[in-house]
């Protein structure tokens, strides 16, 4: 089966093939344009994603949308984390958070899959904020998010290590399990 993910970002592309690679899923990069609404939730803004680029896509897709949530900026960047990461970076959240003991945030990930129809598939991680950034693998926030439990950044893990933890990487499971469920 050849299925297509939209996203112009390649390393969330490698992230995905670990995931449907045993499934004999080959996992090709779509990079189309696709506004993104501003809404409240993830689930909002990938739903309408799929829905939006339905008409123009042949066969089954999925995209990815994520944020970076921070206790202490009351859930920004949020689902505007695409956005904050271009327009203020990495250096912009660590001067707002320039003296914050509160370092507690979390990465959510919806990915949305369409096959005539919309599936949602979510996955949380949950983590703190560096005083700044560490490690230069991964991508966006990663170099500055160090999830609990553990000593190092994501951007800091290799691909497979950040997987089994990742808000995609959970998100990415399920979606992988119910393929392999559905596809029989």
């Amino acid at each position: 089966m050849r299925l297509m993910f939209v996203t112009s970002n390649p390393g969330k592309v490698e992230e995905a093939k670990k995931y449907f690679e045993p499934l004999g899923v080959d996992v090709h990069q779509l990079h189309l344009e696709y506004p993104e609404i501003q809404a409240d939730t993830l689930e909002e803004v990938a739903l309408f994603g799929v829905e939006w680029l339905s008409s123009m896509i042949d066969g089954p897709f999925f995209l990815d949308d994520s944020g970076l949530f921070i206790d202490a900026l009351g859930g920004f960047p949020g689902v505007y984390s695409a956005y904050v990461y271009r327009t203020l970076g990495i250096g912009g959240i660590l001067k707002l958070m320039d003296g914050v003991e509160n370092r507690r945030a979390h990465f959510e990930s919806v990915v949305a899959y369409w096959d005539g129809e919309a599936h949602l598939f979510t996955g949380r991680v949950d983590g703190e904020i560096t005083n700044g950034p560490k490690g230069s693998s991964g991508f966006g926030f990663d170099p500055i998010f160090k999830p609990h439990g553990f000593d190092k950044t994501f951007a800091e893990m290799t691909t497979e290590e950040k997987n089994v933890i990742s808000h995609r990487g959970h998100a990415l499971k399920a979606f992988a399990d119910w393929l392999k469920e559905n596809l029989k």
